[in-house]
């Protein structure tokens, strides 16, 4: 090997030390670039040149740049951060709960309950005070709209996750899109297996949209020889090489409400929500939202049902010249055990109680509701003819389809005794709630309208207050519809199941956030930039190259010296 030779092998060493400082210097700069992936210099020896009988290496040369990651780590972290996603939606979605129902402050509905049932115990001990009635109806209608107002609120927070459901498909489809472009440049840079090199740059874009598309959704990747990753999902693919599938919304109902689901448009596959913020927006709109709501639902239509069935039997100061009955079935013919109407009534009978104002004459009238299968039945129009053929009572279905009763006479009033059908509860005829759950629960119009007509007798029309007291224990009174559940366990239950699921969410969240902190430092421990270790690297190329240089600077001594011979 001649001088000339030694001269192209150290200029090889500072064409190498000169690209092991370019990708340091890079490193360094990038340190605190969030995805950046750190980049090393593969070095090998350049082929050997025979000398005589020797055979001398020739140097070093660039075998290529690589990004230092670990695949294996990488698809484990996008898994660990779609669970942190999926549990961050779902303790939020927890905490806003807790939030509506306010447990620990003075407008809880538990307060509201209890003012309630403690205005009914005031009624007892004052029971001829109007002032008293009406502060029992007003707490009533507050504790109606308060219900009212959480189920308005927990069906806006359904809305809501609902429609954060809707606006990720536009960001999923534009990450797919990105992640496959970036597979054909990619492809294009490193020349399938023709470049040792890695598109380094190309390759950190494609890392960050595919660490974004695993906090939406739960995906799995598999890189492929020629650089390009497919994306899949529920075991469809999202990507291959250049080509995507967009995902589109697809509505259904859910108890009335309509749900926002994401489908792949090709073959209306559901997106895999196993994991990622998808996952837990549906998890908490479908299954903690939702049975939030059916709860409520559930103890407001037992508040109706049950409290409605023990006030009908009652009396209050005065009767009533007409009533409305606040449901109607569908159809007036059916018997009423079949007809639909939420509540069902039961084989027995009341009592309607008419009275002479200027005789003081009273007069009590066996209503049967005849519901034991045996003959035929009592449907709506069966009870109205029974009704109107009562001396002084006229009965007739409006044209919606509900009972009206109507007193013949000014002088005449009439009031209800001895239900044991459950059916004016059912009906809601001199019933205190109106509607069926937390939806459209109400006061009777016409207890707002006169407060007189709370019914806290059962000896008759302002005679004692037995029903009060009926109706002040009914707070803790097991309910038969509800598994002998009282309705304060009810309210119990709904406040436990949210505490404890937001407590369960709370641990298992902050159990995935330290798995993937421990597989970040993992992470970074392949793939961060080390400030300390770039230094180091720098000064062995550094070195490197002065020593290169200084070879070539004693080459060029000699070979002056060979000149001058």
């Amino acid at each position: 090997m001649s001088l000339f030779g030694s001269i192209q092998n150290a200029g090889n060493a500072l064409n190498a030390a000169q690209i092991g400082l370019q990708v340091t210097g890079n490193n360094i700069a990038n340190a605190n670039t969030p995805g950046y992936i750190r980049q090393r210099v593969v070095l090998t020896p350049t082929p050997t040149q025979r000398y005589g009988n020797l055979l001398l290496g020739t140097g070093v040369k660039v075998q290529s740049i690589v990004q230092q990651v670990d695949l294996f780590l990488e698809e484990q972290y996008r898994s660990a951060s779609s669970d942190v996603a999926n549990g961050d939606v779902q303790e939020s979605t927890y905490a806003t709960l807790e939030g509506l129902l306010n447990e620990l402050g003075d407008n809880d509905l538990s307060t509201s309950l209890s003012k309630f049932f403690n205005s009914i115990q005031d009624i007892m001990n004052q029971p001829g005070s109007t002032g008293v009635r009406n502060i029992a109806v007003l707490q009533g209608q507050q504790l109606a709209a308060d219900i009212r107002r959480l189920h308005d609120k927990a069906e806006t927070l359904y809305e809501g996750l609902d429609q954060q459901v809707i606006s990720q498909a536009d960001i999923i489809n534009n990450l797919l899109g990105e992640i496959a472009n970036l597979n054909v440049q990619i492809a294009q840079a490193e020349g399938g297996d023709t470049s040792p090199s890695d598109a380094v740059g190309l390759r950190d874009k494609r890392q960050s949209a595919l660490s974004e598309l695993a906090i939406l959704i739960d995906i799995r990747t598999a890189e492929q020889p020629n650089g390009s990753v497919s994306v899949y999902s529920n075991g469809d693919y999202l990507v291959f090489d250049g080509i995507h599938r967009s995902v589109q919304t697809v509505q259904a109902e859910n108890d009335g409400l309509f749900t926002t689901n994401l489908h792949i448009a090709e073959t209306d596959a559901p997106v895999g929500t196993s994991g990622g913020k998808i996952a837990g927006l549906v998890q908490s709109r479908d299954v903690i939202v939702s049975e939030f709501i059916r709860q409520l639902n559930t103890m407001a239509g037992a508040l109706i049902q049950g409290f409605n069935q023990i006030y009908s039997s009652g009396q209050g100061t005065v009767g009533y010249t007409s009533l409305t009955s606040g449901i109607a079935p569908a159809d007036l013919h059916v018997p009423l055990d079949q007809a639909g109407l939420g509540i069902t009534p039961v084989n027995g009978s009341f009592s309607l109680v008419v009275k002479n104002s200027l005789t003081g004459e009273t007069k009590s009238n066996t209503v049967w509701v005849d519901l034991n299968g045996l003959d035929e039945d009592t449907s709506l129009a069966d009870l109205t003819a029974q009704l109107d053929a009562l001396d002084g009572i006229t009965a007739t279905i409006t044209f919606n389809g509900n009972l009206k009763i109507s007193a013949d006479d000014p002088n005449l009033t009439f009031s209800f005794a001895a239900d044991t059908s459950g059916l004016l509860g059912t009906l809601g005829l001199n019933g205190f709630f109106r509607g069926s759950d937390a939806k459209d629960i109400d006061i009777d119009a016409t207890l707002k309208a006169d407060p007189r007509r709370f019914a806290a007798s059962l000896g008759g029309v302002g005679e004692d207050a037995q029903n009060a007291a009926l109706l002040a224990d009914f707070l803790h009174t097991p309910l038969a519809s509800q598994d002998g559940s009282t309705l304060a366990q009810l309210y119990d239950k709904l406040v436990s199941d949210t505490a404890q699921g937001s407590a369960a969410t709370k641990s298992a969240t902050e159990g995935f956030r330290t798995f993937q902190q421990t597989l970040e430092g993992q992470k970074l421990a392949v793939s961060g930039v080390s400030l300390d270790e770039e230094a180091i690297q720098m000064i062995s190329y550094q070195r490197a190259y002065q020593a290169s240089a200084k070879v070539i600077s004693t080459i060029n001594e000699l070979l002056d010296t060979l000149l001058k011979l």
